[in-house]
């Protein structure tokens, strides 16, 4: 049986993709630092769900903790890594910048170096659209340059990207960076817009639509999401010596075992039509309260899958109003509401 380390696991897309391997079989050990950064209950009701499955195990600490991150790895011996927790929050970077930094760059190399120690066979971690940042060519490619980063939490992904790439090359460690595009879906994030505009409704407060609503998202259902992830799994990239015919938008590195993959649902959705479809699947009617774009916030992020899609024959298709149902359901459920 494959053995994966994730980190991450009481976080929304942790929970998910460690749901999903163990269905599978998989054994699976999570590490979850718990930060308060939104409510621990919900971080501890996940691992709660998961701890009932006889093939997960957890561990609480924090990535920048460098000797707790070696002996957990060490004594659970991974076959894969997937790297997932992170300081999330475009906007909360802004505030708190500091945390970024141990979290995203210190704790992100603690796990890479764990990764090359244990030699494993493949190691996955989470970048962002963000990195894209002023990039205006749409649908956003992983050939393109991304080099203009308008936030430190983007900044800290693109330097994961950087600083794998390196180890990628200097100890031939097969590793795979994915680009997510605006998760959203059960049990997700207090602090992600669909979340908020949700409790806001119900509760009858306003909800702030940034830009005066004039962007567009390219929302992806974790369902999708982390059935992408257990796809590539399966897809580490090849040693340089290794390859035959590697199409021209595959974003393998020339002199590493490493990739670049944008998982995203490829359609670009107005903001106001995804606030339509939520009024639309509550019954209920925002107060909208209509604000100026945000600092360090981009008008649009759209995905061009087609990388995914030649790497595993898979790419995200939920419809963005069905999984807004879903997404109801669950936080009417959970919340009593």
């Amino acid at each position: 049986m494959t053995r994966v380390f994730i980190t991450g696991t009481a976080g929304f897309i942790g929970f998910h993709l460690a749901k999903l391997l163990l269905s599978e079989g998989f054994v699976v050990h999570g590490y979850d630092g718990m930060t308060d950064y939104y409510d621990v209950a919900l971080k501890q009701r996940r691992h709660g769900m998961l701890l009932q499955n006889g093939n997960f195990s957890a561990t609480e600490g924090m990535l920048e903790d460098q000797e707790l991150v070696d002996k957990t790895i060490d004594n659970f011996q991974p076959d894969v890594i997937v790297h997932l927790a992170a300081q999330a929050g475009v906007r909360y970077s802004l505030e708190n910048p500091r945390a970024y930094l141990d979290s995203n760059v210190i704790g992100t190399f603690n796990i890479m170096d764990a990764a090359r120690r244990l030699k494993v066979q493949h190691l996955l971690m989470a970048s962002t659209s963000s990195v894209y940042g002023a990039n205006e060519v749409m649908p956003f490619t992983e050939t393109e340059k991304a080099d203009t980063q308008l936030t430190i939490y983007a900044a800290t992904k693109k330097a994961n990207e950087s600083m794998a790439h390196s180890y990628a090359h200097l100890w031939d460690l097969p590793t795979t960076m994915f680009r997510f595009f605006t998760v959203y879906g059960p049990w997700g994030r207090p602090d992600l817009a669909l979340y908020k505009f949700v409790d806001a409704i119900l509760e009858d407060r306003p909800i702030d639509i940034y830009n005066h609503g004039d962007m567009y998202r390219d929302f992806t259902y974790v369902d999708d999401l982390v059935r992408a992830i257990r796809l590539l799994i399966d897809a580490a990239p090849e040693m340089p010596d290794q390859r035959t015919d590697v199409p021209a938008f595959d974003s393998i590195s020339p002199v590493a075992p490493f990739r670049v993959v944008n998982i995203g649902n490829s359609e670009k959705v107005r903001l106001l039509d995804f606030v339509d479809a939520i009024e639309e699947s509550l019954d209920k009617k925002a107060i909208r309260n209509y604000m100026p774009m945000q600092m360090g916030d981009v008008p649009a992020t759209w995905a061009d899958a087609s990388l995914l899609q030649h790497l595993t024959g898979y790419r995200p298709q939920t419809a963005f109003k069905d999984g807004i149902d879903r997404f109801v359901s669950w936080f009417r459920e959970y919340y009593d509401k």
